[in-house]
């Protein structure tokens, strides 16, 4: 996927048998999803998505192509992506997630540490699954400012200072 892309929400299957499908949104605003037409797969294709209406876990919407619960269905799992220059520019101390992924970690003391394999937020806070070779396998660290003082995406890089042991085997156990 170009970088000129952002994951704004996934399908999440049908709602009802009139060719709605279910959609869960990651814009800071849910309903800002429908704003950004028309998203695209991952493959490039394109949908217009109309919201039609709030249900559990995201809305109902319509997709142009999708006119029955079997087409719907078929999208079950399909990432949407908007351009990014059609997104609002951030505040300083935001990212989005895809900005972060791929940065090189850096302990205080200047040591480097591995890269941000993801990001994941569940509802409590957003984590950063950090990977790197002196990580078996890896650690989740939250992206607070106490934990992860400096991100500095121009040059590709984050320091972190941790919470006593979140690292083992790095001297911070």
């Amino acid at each position: 996927m170009s970088d000129t892309k952002i994951c704004v929400g996934v399908i999440t299957g049908s709602y009802g048998v009139r060719g709605e499908a279910r959609v869960k949104s990651f814009c800071a605003e849910p309903s800002a999803i429908g704003d950004y037409n028309p998203l695209s797969d991952e493959a490039g294709n394109a949908y217009t998505l109309k919201i039609t209406r709030p249900v559990k876990g995201g809305f109902g919407v319509r997709l142009t192509g999708v006119s029955n619960k079997e087409q719907a269905d078929t999208l079950k799992g399909v990432k949407l992506f908007a351009k990014r220059d059609e997104l609002p520019s951030l505040p300083d101390d935001e990212y989005y997630h895809t900005d972060l992924i791929g940065l090189e970690v850096y302990s205080t003391g200047g040591e480097k540490v591995g890269q941000i394999a993801a990001v994941h937020d569940h509802g409590a806070g957003e984590l950063l699954d950090i990977t790197g070779p002196k990580l078996k396998g890896g650690i989740l660290l939250p992206f607070t400012l106490e934990a992860v003082p400096t991100v500095d995406l121009a040059s590709g890089r984050i320091i972190i200072d941790p919470p006593d042991g979140v690292m083992p085997g790095t001297g911070n156990d």
